[in-house]
């Protein structure tokens, strides 16, 4: 574990420590109210305390930690570009993150658009008329530097708040 004060991240996959062993009678599972309830509570006092561009800065930020974290922890970075894929959208399945579609994939150029039906972060939320998944744009960008070693801009274009009823995200190269 890290110690509190620090001038760069230092989070390691170990720092989530053995859920196994912490919650014996519960599990790893715990319902997607309790997982937005966090988030979008964090998010509001963000909001409130320094705004909201500093707010998406800071969610998008950890959500490419968490990306890269996840693409070296539970995916295998070294398949050809297909096989990646496929491996992405059955480990987002099976943790019920999402149901990831690819809609357009150019992996020389860079460019990609992907969907994200029944995403965790949006679904089912009210109509805001905003996106609001910020987190996933970096969660994605970390994802796909990972793999590829090359640094993405990532951004929502549809969202479940917004009344697109999927998320849908424009994924270029930097």
């Amino acid at each position: 574990m890290f110690k509190e004060e620090r001038d760069r991240p230092l989070f390691k996959w170990t720092d989530l420590g053995d859920v196994g062993e912490g919650r014996p009678n519960l599990g790893p599972l715990m319902p997607v109210v309790v997982y937005r309830l966090f988030q979008y509570t964090l998010r509001d006092i963000l909001i409130v305390e320094q705004g909201v561009e500093f707010a998406n800065r800071i969610l998008r930020r950890s959500g490419w930690q968490a990306g890269w974290a996840f693409c070296e922890n539970l995916l295998t970075p070294d398949l050809d570009f297909n096989a990646f894929l496929s491996q992405l959208q059955s480990r987002l399945r099976e943790l019920n993150v999402g149901v990831l579609r690819v809609e357009k994939a150019d992996l020389e150029k860079g460019e990609f658009t992907l969907t994200v039906a029944e995403d965790l972060d949006c679904s089912g939320l009210p109509m805001t008329d905003e996106v609001v998944c910020t987190y996933d744009e970096g969660f994605i960008a970390g994802i796909l530097e990972r793999y590829t070693g090359k640094p993405f801009n990532v951004k929502e274009i549809d969202c479940w708040a917004s009344g697109g009823r999927t998320c849908r995200f424009q994924v270029l190269a930097k």
